[in-house]
């Protein structure tokens, strides 16, 4: 196959992109993605080192995508602190199969960095500041990774939920009427409202 002229990596990482969109993150690989582009496996490595190098710019594309602009000044810090989260969830909601993938590069891509400083710039004008300011991005990271992850990939979701519903009550009383309870909470809702709890706890943090 004839190599293109030249290729940017906004082109690599929308080809990259649209593989795993398509195939899933483990349909990821060098072959897919030259193939992609219609070219061969070799003239591709002439654009990018490894795959390594091709998640990296596929969660670079994916979290240009999120404002990171600083909310309004004036709102309270957890309402600051939310729009952010919205934001970045928006994006990665878009291509949930791109998740796991941010947990690996999400430090070397500058736009992931540009939407942390704007929340640590959040917290440290809400007085978290020092360890505290760590473990407050860590944990907000950590929910939002996890949450989306849940909503479309995890045995919670869909199918998973119905199946524990049909467990035995008397091994795991807890968990299938904690099911059958889930059926009643829609993904915004279960998200938000977990979120909120999220803050409530930076809240108490930060006064304490």
């Amino acid at each position: 196959m004839p190599r293109p002229r030249s290729l940017t990596h906004a082109q690599l990482a929308s080809a990259a992109l649209a593989v795993i969109d398509r195939d899933g993150l483990a349909g990821l690989s060098m072959r897919a993605v030259a193939k992609e582009l219609g070219m061969s496996t070799m003239a591709l490595y002439r654009y990018v080192d490894d795959r390594e190098e091709l998640e990296q710019l596929v969660v670079e594309l994916v979290h240009s995508t999120v404002d990171t602009r600083a909310p309004d000044p004036d709102a309270p810090w957890r309402e600051r602190v939310e729009t952010m989260v919205r934001r970045l969830r928006d994006a990665m909601s878009a291509h949930p199969a791109v998740v796991p993938l941010t947990l690996a590069h999400r430090h070397r891509t500058p736009s992931g960095l540009r939407w942390s400083e704007t929340v640590l710039t959040v917290l440290t004008e809400a007085g978290i500041d020092g360890e505290r300011r760590v473990v407050a991005l860590r944990g907000l990271l950590s929910y939002v990774i996890g949450a989306i992850q849940l909503e479309h990939l995890g045995p919670l979701s869909g199918a998973g939920t119905r199946a524990i519903t049909e467990l035995p009550p008397s091994a795991y009383p807890l968990m299938t009427e904690t099911a059958r309870y889930a059926g009643n909470v829609g993904a915004d809702r279960e998200f938000f409202e977990g979120l909120a709890m999220v803050l409530r706890g930076m809240e108490t943090a930060r006064e304490a």
